[in-house]
């Protein structure tokens, strides 16, 4: 009889919990640093102590008794023989009764405040007195309830002796860093002190990570993104993707032909950058930005002309099912002409399609017919099956997740001779790239700007006004629709609750239907049905509906050119290029156009900081590099990667803001390493990453 194969034994909570941390590897527990460190290498004399200082005592409890006013509590006298100190804890066991019984001696920990009847501590760390002190401060590290600090300690002093810290970095490489970090740490001694600092150290070093052993660590961190990037770089030009050249008089010309407009210098400049990387067998990975209204619609379609001139299909696929109808309608209204005589279709594909619809317009895409593809997430599901996909296009790349772009990627056309070719990737984005995020985030990619507006474009001006203000605000609409003007009115969305979006959004309607007799106020949300999301949409775009009161579904592309005043409310729970975004929908057409953000500070106090710094970065500028940099400051990267959906490595240790010079470092390092020492870079790429490297190409 066989043997049995051996059964793995279950997972303990703390071990199910590490591992939902992330902490599966020993050097994953190595790179698990402490969130603070408290100092128990010295005891304080109550006498020596002063208010508000985390001190540690020792004494001996003088009192123990339960209190049951104002509510239960066990209070505990503590005397250190210079004075007396009460530990008052409102959770409590028997076992706390019993360590802390009167006589016992003790050492606690914690904030000592002193009162009018003397020095109290509440709920704070205690323990029987005797043993040596440590001497070093104790780590205090990131976990979850099911993980106790003890148990984790633990576990990483034993993860910091197993993992291989040896060097990754040559000593051609090692001169250059040490001269940046300030220092000869390796990562073997930077790590060990973060993780058990000596008692004279300065908090504030390792508190701010400004200090040496922490510019070691974040040098590391930055090295392994950009050896990350740059590999990914240089997998694709191993690639093959299809060569695409517009055709003399075709469609790219025709299209440029029979458009209403001029371009302008930039769109002409990006669109020429553009066809050259379609003309090459290297898969293009650019990112197309310009700010909110730039024209970026136009130069995807003449990118979407050339491929479908070669031969070949293209997709365009948009956050939202309005945003991508948008792109349909004016993509339809630009190219369907032009792709009739030869035969060729625009499709269309969403989630919310009939089930007879949808099979027609996959039939379509898998016969070739459809030479383009406009839609929602639906382009990436796996019953899509192109015919030859040569361009995919992602408009507003930082909403979707990393593992969408990828999906997308994964389309892959086949030639005429049998072959795989890899799709051109074209992201576009209005908001812009700092260059600190475009140095890192962005390393692999080529970036096109489009740095002009069209011609005719009004300036926004921009008001911050209190909620209090409210009724000057409806009265300015008054006067914006008596002038044949358009208003939006936005509302917060708050994720935790849609029910409370619900609710405001549909009193706002109604308060402003009843406030402005006559005028037809329309009411949009995400839990309407798409047929009625469209039939509000289209009575607005057509005129015949004065405001209309919104979730965020209209923050990116709806174009309505005689809408010229944006009224954003609790415009400080809304991140800055959310604002700026939202602010984007007005000032398309001639006439002179404002956005409101308006702002309710919390009950009898004022607005928080941050909130109170995004507003006045909208009332200061109109510039979208200049909004973007400042949201970096704010909030960090994680809003401009869409981090949030994709599980993406964001940087756990570097900041942006303040490693610049780490960064610089990383970028000269990082290609070297790659060509010369290409094991190093891969162990290197290992050690942080670890199988999260795939997220970063994307």
């Amino acid at each position: 009889m066989p043997d049995a194969a051996p059964t793995r034994k279950p997972l303990s909570a703390p071990q199910k919990a590490m591992h939902k941390l992330g902490l599966v590897r020993d050097i994953d527990l190595a790179l698990h640093l402490p969130l603070r460190y408290e100092d128990e290498t010295r005891i304080v004399t109550l006498r020596g102590a002063r208010d508000g200082q985390l001190a540690q005592i020792e004494g001996t409890v003088t009192n123990n008794e339960i209190s049951f006013r104002p509510r239960r509590q066990l209070l505990v006298t503590l005397d250190d023989g210079t004075d007396t100190c009460t530990l008052r804890f409102f959770t409590f066991y028997p076992a706390h009764q019993k360590t802390l019984a009167v006589g016992e001696r003790v050492r606690v920990r914690g904030e000592l405040r002193g009162g009018f009847l003397g020095w109290t501590m509440v709920h704070p760390a205690f323990h029987a007195a005797g043993g040596e002190l440590p001497d070093a401060l104790t780590p205090v590290y990131p976990t979850s309830a099911q993980l106790p600090q003890a148990y984790l300690r633990k576990a990483v002093a034993s993860g910091v002796q197993r993992a291989d810290l040896s060097e990754t970095l040559p000593p051609a490489l090692l001169g250059g860093l040490q001269a940046v970090v300030r220092g000869t740490w390796t990562l073997r001694d930077a790590l060990r002190y973060l993780h058990h600092p000596g008692p004279d150290v300065s908090l504030d070093a390792l508190e701010d990570r400004s200090h040496p052993a922490w510019q070691r660590l974040k040098a590391e961190e930055l090295l392994a993104q950009q050896l990350s990037q740059f590999t990914a770089k240089q997998e694709r030009a191993a690639l093959r993707a299809p060569a695409l050249r517009a055709a003399p008089g075709g469609l790219h010309e025709q299209l440029l032909g029979v458009l209403p407009f001029q371009l302008t210098t930039a769109q002409r400049r990006v669109g020429e950058e553009i066809a050259h990387d379609l003309t090459r067998q290297v898969p293009m990975h650019r990112l197309l930005q310009g700010d909110v209204g730039s024209g970026k619609t136009v130069v995807a379609a003449l990118a979407a002309a050339i491929a479908i001139d070669a031969g070949w299909q293209c997709a365009l696929m948009a956050p939202t099912e309005i945003l991508a109808e948008q792109h349909f309608a004016k993509l339809i209204g630009w190219l369907e002409p032009l792709l009739a005589p030869l035969g060729k279709r625009v499709a269309w594909l969403t989630g919310s399609q009939k089930k007879k619809q949808r099979g027609e317009m996959l039939a379509l895409i898998a016969s070739g017919e459809a030479a383009l593809v406009v839609g929602t997430h639906a382009v990436i599901q796996e019953q899509v099956v192109f015919k030859n996909l040569a361009l995919a296009i992602i408009d507003e790349q930082h909403r979707f997740g990393v593992a969408q772009r990828l999906a997308l990627r994964s389309k892959v056309g086949v030639a005429e001779d049998g072959t795989e070719q890899e799709p051109h990737l074209l992201m576009m984005t209005a908001t812009p790239i700092p260059r600190t995020l475009a140095m890192s985030y962005y390393a692999d990619l080529d970036v096109s700007t489009i740095d002009e507006l069209p011609p005719g474009r009004t300036p926004i001006v921009t008001k911050v006004v209190a909620d209090s203000r409210r009724a000057e605000v409806v009265e300015r609409i008054r006067s914006q629709v008596a002038q044949g003007r358009q208003v939006y009115w936005v509302c917060p969305l708050i994720e935790e609750s849609e029910a409370i979006d619900l609710s405001n959004a549909t009193a706002t309607h109604a308060e402003l239907s009843q406030a402005l007799p006559g005028v037809l106020v329309g009411l949009l949300h995400s839990r309407m049905p798409v047929a009625e999301k469209k039939a509000v949409m289209a009575l607005f775009t057509a005129g015949q509906m004065g405001v209309l009161v919104s979730t965020t579904v209209i923050e990116v592309g709806v174009d309505v050119p005689n809408a010229s005043l944006m009224v954003i409310e609790h415009a400080e729970r809304f991140g800055l290029s959310q604002l700026h975004q939202l602010r984007g929908r007005v000032g398309r057409g001639a006439a002179a156009s404002a956005c409101v953000l308006m702002y309710t500070p919390p009950d009898g106090g004022r607005l928080g900081e941050t909130a109170r710094e995004r507003l006045r970065a909208m009332a200061d500028t109109n510039d979208g590099f200049e909004i973007a940099r400042r949201d970096l400051e704010i909030r960090g990267p994680g809003e401009f990667l869409g981090a949030r959906q994709s599980g993406a490595p964001l940087l756990r240790f570097a900041d942006l803001a303040t490693d610049t010079h780490l960064l610089e470092w990383a970028r000269e390092a990082a290609p070297v390493m790659l060509t010369q020492y290409p094991q190093a870079a891969e162990k290197h790429i290992a050690r942080w990453l670890g199988g999260k490297a795939e997220y970063l190409k994307a």
